[in-house]
């Protein structure tokens, strides 16, 4: 609750001008029975109704509008409140370590940002209000009720106790499961994003059959869950419904019984009958928005989870900025691993012992069987995770007195499926260089040999590249994700596997493309193909996560048996 509040504080003014609002529309309601009652004793003793009568127009008119007013801005806080949370959420996903984000399913992240915050509208359209609104109404409609027949009065609330409280005993299982119920589409959201994002091996495997009693398994998961909540529901609202009916029947009975014996008027029997009306439809409001509360905390606290994880800058505090390092020198490596070591959440060792000294200028190379550590050095140097031991220096100071942004800025890093996002071809190389010019864009496009890419294209730099880049062909996205890097000007370059899945003539060209780069930065490249790095200033193996040689080509050919075996293996020997 006190995290709702936080969501609401925002659009507190709205919601005090929806409450007052509220509280001329409850003094409109509970006003309407009274004029009714002066019109019927009017009829009664032969009085003139004609100025009642339009008065109590002019008070359901006032009431009409009043709501159509409340509910329209109840609505935009509503919308203001999802709108506040799923950018929070967003950026929290955004800025979450990556190891947070790869222990956890995709699909249900998303499924939190979307179905989650979404219930979290029927907390403030029928809900909050409601609650402060119907217990106005209920609070005037009990006071007159009770000074029309105190006795009708106790009937009444006899009747509607026993109901409501077991109402409210059935609404506190809600929350928990809604929260299961919302873990369960987020689970279905997953395994539809696991199966579309691989439809191609799907269909290629002929697994569809399979895969689609995966997701139905899921969706009975979900059905399942939403069926709970459907029961729990379903007992509520008869719980209330049997509650109305009885004081109803009680205070018809009863009251009818008080007219014959003249204790009270027939004008006083339907004054307090539209009261009782008065009373009964804010109570019903109030258990419904009780349900709508305890729903929106289910979603929340599936928000707040995530809200709630530590972000890669939480641990920045205190550290050094740009500038304040020592002022690097030539003896200085750009780039250092001193005895690094790193081991996978649940204690998988996948680098011991790793010393590796990049100098500006330089081009080194790091190869090795699958598995022995290549791409996970990529990933310490660009600060994805924190070594288990030892230290990675840049500029000969340790990264962890750092911030990430002045590390990352200083590194340009290229994954090994070269991610290409949905948009245009101007939007990917913009992605981080936004205020990069026209020239700037051509310049870098020519240094990786993308030029006819962009002159062949329709739209050219505004020509669409699809999901995933699938418009493209593997060796122009690897290209395209180097050009992006490149025009964020890095000091280091870090390529991992750039070829590792293109054939030979586009291996060639991006090939040609890394030399051309590289001849005024320094670079760092994992290589699955050696032909790509033989003329590399120094080459690094690794095996098992250990550091095993360093030299040039010729050099670990003549005196390192497993280069020579790799190399062998690829007909370089």
């Amino acid at each position: 609750m006190t995290r709702l509040w936080g969501l609401l504080r925002p659009h507190r003014k709205q919601l005090v001008i929806v409450v007052l609002i509220s509280l001329v529309g409850a003094a409109a309601a509970l006003a309407q029975p009274l004029l009714v009652r002066q019109v019927l004793a009017a009829v009664t003793s032969g009085s003139a109704v004609a100025g009642t009568l339009l008065l109590l127009v002019a008070v359901l008119l006032a009431a009409a509008v009043l709501s159509g007013l409340q509910q329209f801005l109840l609505q935009r806080a509503a919308e203001g409140v999802v709108l506040a949370t799923r950018r929070t959420l967003v950026d929290r996903l955004l800025r979450l370590p990556v190891a947070e984000l790869e222990s956890r399913r995709l699909g249900d992240l998303i499924s939190r940002v979307g179905a989650d915050t979404t219930l979290l509208k029927a907390v403030v359209t029928s809900g909050l209000v409601d609650l402060v609104s119907g217990l106005v109404v209920a609070v005037g409609a009990v006071v007159l009720m009770g000074l029309i027949d105190p006795l009708l009065l106790g009937v009444t609330l006899v009747s509607m106790a026993v109901g409501i409280g077991g109402v409210l005993a059935f609404s506190r299982r809600i929350r928990e499961l809604s929260r299961q119920s919302q873990e369960a589409v987020g689970t279905l959201t997953a395994a539809i994003e696991r199966a579309l994002g691989a439809v191609r091996t799907i269909r290629a495997a002929q697994a569809e059959t399979r895969e689609s009693e995966v997701m139905s398994a899921s969706s009975r998961a979900a059905y399942d869950a939403g069926l709970r909540v459907a029961k729990v529901s379903a007992v509520v609202q008869p719980l209330s419904g049997v509650a109305v009916q009885v004081a109803f029947l009680a205070v018809l009975g009863i009251g009818g019984a008080r007219v014959a014996s003249g204790a009270i008027s027939v004008a006083d029997l339907v004054a307090f009958v539209l009261y009782l009306f008065l009373f009964i439809q804010p109570v019903a409001q109030s258990v419904q928005a009780y349900t709508a509360i305890q729903t929106g905390l289910g979603s929340l606290a599936r928000i707040d989870e995530v809200i709630d994880l530590p972000s890669e800058s939480d641990d920045e505090a205190g550290l050094r900025r740009p500038g304040t390092g020592p002022t690097p020198s030539g003896e200085v490596p750009l780039l250092s691993f001193e005895g690094v070591d790193f081991d996978y959440p649940g204690g998988v060792a996948v680098l011991r012992g790793v010393d590796l000294a990049v100098y500006r200028g330089q081009r080194v190379a790091l190869v090795g069987p699958s598995g022995a550590g290549k791409s996970t050095i990529l990933a310490l140097a660009e600060r994805f995770y924190q070594p288990t031991a030892g230290i990675i220096r840049l500029d000969g100071v340790d990264v962890r007195e750092l911030p990430r942004s002045l590390v990352r800025a200083r590194l340009g890093y290229v994954e090994q499926d070269a991610p290409v996002l949905a948009g245009t071809l101007r939007e990917n190389l913009l992605l981080g260089a936004p205020d990069a010019d026209e020239p700037a864009l051509h310049r870098v496009l020519a240094a990786v040999n993308l030029t006819g890419l962009v002159s062949r294209a329709p739209l050219g730099l505004d020509s669409q590249v699809g999901d995933d880049g699938v418009l493209l062909s593997g060796g122009e996205r690897q290209r395209l994700a180097i050009a992006r890097v490149l025009l964020t000007a890095p000091s280091l370059l870090l390529l991992d596997e750039p070829t590792a899945s293109l054939d030979a003539r586009n291996e060639a060209a991006l090939s040609a493309a890394v030399d051309a780069v590289a001849a005024d930065r320094s670079v760092l490249i994992v290589a699955h193909r050696l032909s790509t790095v033989v003329s590399a200033d120094l080459i690094v193996v690794l095996d098992q996560g250990e550091v095993v040689g360093a030299g040039r080509h010729d050099e670990l050919v003549a005196g390192n048996a497993l280069y020579r075996e790799l190399a062998t293996t690829q007909m370089l020997a």
